[in-house]
């Protein structure tokens, strides 16, 4: 199992902190299509990932036991 962590607007859309998936063997990119499809989370290609709080790319596989986790962008002024 994994442990993925939601931030900002994705909790909101998501109304979970995280939640406990099976994603090992699948990409960053994977894993965002299918939440952004099963929760209609919106912008998922701006949004940063990180795997045991490690920022990753898209195509990197998650193993089992990893904790991930999406950022949104931050905007400030």
């Amino acid at each position: 199992m994994n442990k993925v962590l939601f931030f900002a607007h994705l909790r909101d859309a998501v109304g979970e902190e995280f939640l406990s998936l099976d994603a090992a063997g699948k990409t960053v990119a994977v894993l965002k299509t299918e939440l952004a499809a099963k929760y209609d989370l919106p912008r998922m290609e701006t949004v940063m990932t990180a795997i045991n709080e490690e920022f990753a790319s898209n195509d990197e596989v998650i193993r089992e036991g990893d904790e991930i986790a999406f950022i949104p962008p931050v905007s400030g002024g």
